[in-house]
């Protein structure tokens, strides 16, 4: 089954140390680049996180962000570092000293310093149980959503697959008649000419011409490509490549049936064929 690259999932939890939350998004990359952003308590267990990731997505730009939020009464237990403020204290006298036309400080300015508030240690343990079940959650959420789109997009191939093989079967049907027709519309030309031509040397001249724009192949390899379509579209494995890949033989054979082409209606498939090709390939770009 089809697995879009495109998501976004966002899951919070309560616990006694305050709330967490992970967001994740998703978009389409060539290989599966997961990237975190994490509070500074949190870091060390970067490497676990990308594991979990790396073991329900297969291939997207994926961003991971866990935000941490400490508890009201965890936070009314900060403290101020008292040196820093001291030493803030004393350039700040200093700078009112040269500029005296220079307005008072406000002493939440000071509070704003880096390191001037300090919270409390916390045992950072607990989170990383919480963080990384949560974040189990998260990718479960995603990866629902890109199966969801993953099968629009599956339905989506599936409908021009079926307008692809109508195409080539109406092209099948009509060949003779425009084998036909290119014979006979050489014959008038010599006719024009009004010249005797050697029997049996324009009968070569004809099933050259004949072998020249016959597309019996082309429509064989389109339909065989069909075929694997259909199969990779049912398949549990990642088959995003494969798909790319098909696209372009599908796009190849549908060049050549127009570089062949005898008549309009067959340039008029050709020309259809590449539409709903290119279709199908802006959708397989998503597809993990």
């Amino acid at each position: 089954m089809l697995h879009s690259m495109t998501g976004f999932a966002r899951e919070s939890v309560e616990t006694a140390l305050g709330t967490l939350t992970w967001e994740i998004r998703a978009v389409n990359h060539r290989y599966l680049d997961v990237q975190f952003k994490l509070p500074e308590d949190l870091r060390p267990k970067e490497q676990d996180f990308r594991q979990q990731a790396s073991a329900i997505l297969g291939r997207g730009k994926v961003e991971c962000s866990l935000y941490f939020r400490r508890a009201m009464d965890q936070q009314t237990e900060m403290q101020i570092d008292t040196t820093l403020v001291e030493l803030l204290g004393a350039r700040i006298a200093e700078l009112s000293a040269t500029l005296p036309a220079t307005a008072a400080v406000n002493p939440i300015e000071i509070l704003r310093w880096p390191g001037v508030m300090k919270s409390p240690e916390i045992d950072a343990e607990p989170l990383f149980e919480y963080a990384g079940t949560l974040l189990d959650t998260a990718l479960q959420s995603i990866a629902g959503m890109r199966l969801s789109e993953g099968s629009r997009i599956a339905e989506m191939l599936k409908s021009r697959v079926t307008e692809i093989e109508v195409i080539a079967k109406s092209v099948r049907k009509r060949m003779p008649e425009v084998l036909t027709a290119s014979r006979v519309k050489q014959q008038e030309r010599l006719n024009k000419l009004d010249v005797e031509a050697d029997p049996v040397r324009l009968e070569v001249e004809l099933a050259l011409i004949a072998q020249k724009i016959d597309v019996d192949e082309e429509l064989d390899r389109l339909e065989s490509h069909l075929v694997e379509i259909r199969d990779a579209l049912i398949d549990e494995k990642a088959v995003g490549r494969r798909l790319d890949f098909l696209m372009q033989e599908l796009n190849r054979e549908a060049n050549t049936l127009g570089s062949k082409s005898a008549d309009t209606e067959t340039t008029k498939a050709a020309v259809d064929l590449k539409v709903l090709i290119e279709q199908m390939r802006e959708q397989i770009q998503n597809v993990e």
